[in-house]
């Protein structure tokens, strides 16, 4: 391990580069955070656009095996972000040195340069990913909102597809957000993102249930084995949020408390994200479209919560970036600030948003494929060389269980998730 060969090295290196997590959460051990607020930032942590396609993929897999599914997913990502922690706590208490700050850090403690390299690969196109999913959500919402018809099923804009227009008119503006070096000035929007999104949320439920109430559907229980990976990877994306476990666990006043309190978010989030799938699914059937709030119609409220969602993900995206900018200015520029790299990158999210027709569909190609990597495989794998030494042959069976299962869920449902992608384009 990385730490065996070189702490000394190892240390300095840690500590003097900068590392993905530095913009986000600073190492203040003088202001920790009391049990409700550490909630509350897991809560923040994990809750994202992805419980969005939830009725949609609910409607895919049949809603008890979409929920099944939902609930394994949560239990398995809290077992593996535990796995990071209890890894952490170890090197730390080898090394008689807090300095593990962040997933990358652990990687690199645990497998050396290819550690932090692996984890740093992830958290790129993990973090671009979710960017492109709220480009196609924006576009598509508003496409929606101000060009659909029934009249009109296929609109254009100056000869234009209504979504190129779209995200192409978000380009400037996103070029001037994301050139902005710090997160300081950007951080009151990640509470009002959340505040918008459990608002909009709440409002979709409770239509839903009205609707439900008026109307009867065919509802499918179990979708059968061919849409299990494309549920999987869209429950895979909703609860990602790997990457911040160490720096919230790290910030905890009482980090004894720290398991508990990350398992009743857990456990809340998911009955959240079951209830929104199923009573979406149940008030629209076959007809759940893949953003369920484009099932809502076409009246103010529900155009409201729709553009209140596109302005909410607008202003999120360059927080979700900057993480990706901290890791390619880390290994191209030192470290340095560089708005030439900013550009480029928003440019090439932009670029691929322009060719994915379907926001569910994506989902579940990001959660497929580098999500159950930096959620499943790589945790279990640095527990296991961690702990190799001192696990039973139950715990050395179960982490090797994660990897090998998780991998192979991994390439089979990224294959499945293109394959749905590539059908739905020629479509």
């Amino acid at each position: 391990m990385g730490f065996e060969k070189d702490k000394a090295s190892s240390s300095s290196h840690v500590l003097q580069i900068p590392r993905e997590d530095t913009p986000l959460l600073s190492k203040n051990h003088q202001h920790l955070s009391s049990p409700s607020k550490t909630f509350a930032n897991v809560f923040i942590a994990i809750v994202g656009a992805g419980v969005l396609g939830l009725p949609y993929t609910f409607k895919r897999t049949g809603w008890v095996m979409g929920a099944l599914m939902l609930f394994t997913v949560a239990f398995l990502t809290y077992h593996c972000m535990m796995l990071l922690v209890y890894s952490r706590r170890k090197i730390e208490s080898h090394l008689k040195i807090s300095q593990i700050s962040s997933f990358g850090d652990l990687g690199f403690a645990v497998c050396g340069p290819f550690g932090r390299f692996a984890v740093d690969a992830m958290i790129v196109l993990s973090q671009a990913g979710f960017c492109i999913s709220y480009m196609i959500f924006i576009a598509n919402t508003l496409a929606y909102c101000f060009n659909y018809s029934k009249t009109n099923p296929n609109p254009k804009i100056f000869g234009f597809p209504p979504k190129a227009v779209y995200i192409w008119s978000c380009f400037p503006f996103q070029l001037g957000l994301n050139s902005i070096p710090t997160l300081t000035l950007l951080a009151p929007l990640s509470i009002f993102a959340d505040v918008v999104e459990l608002g909009a949320m709440g409002v979709v439920m409770v239509k839903d249930v009205m609707i439900y109430v008026k109307s009867s559907h065919v509802l499918e229980a179990f979708g059968g084995f061919s849409v299990f990976f494309y549920g999987l990877g869209v429950a895979v994306y909703a609860f990602e949020g790997v990457g911040m476990v160490l720096p919230l666990e790290a910030e905890t006043k009482d980090k004894a408390k720290f398991g508990k309190i990350l398992g009743f978010s857990m456990a809340l989030i998911s009955l959240m994200y079951g209830a929104f799938g199923v009573l979406g699914y149940f008030a629209f059937g076959e007809d759940t479209k893949d953003i369920i709030t484009t099932n809502l119609g076409q009246g103010l409220l529900s155009s409201l919560v729709q553009i209140g969602l596109c302005i909410n993900l607008f202003f999120t995206f360059p927080l979700m970036m900057n993480p990706v900018y901290e890791v390619v200015e880390r290994r191209f520029c030192e470290g340095r600030y560089c708005v030439w790299i900013r550009w480029i990158m928003v440019l090439a999210v932009t670029f691929v948003a322009l060719f994915v027709p379907n926001f569910a569909d994506f989902l579940s190609l990001v959660g497929s494929s580098v999500c159950i990597i930096l959620g499943f495989v790589l945790p279990a794998l640095f527990h296991l060389i961690v702990f190799k030494d001192e696990l039973r042959w139950h715990s050395l069976a179960c982490d090797g269980a994660i990897i090998v299962v998780a991998a192979f869920f991994s390439v089979y449902g990224t294959y499945s998730s293109l394959l749905e992608i590539f059908v739905g384009a020629k479509e």
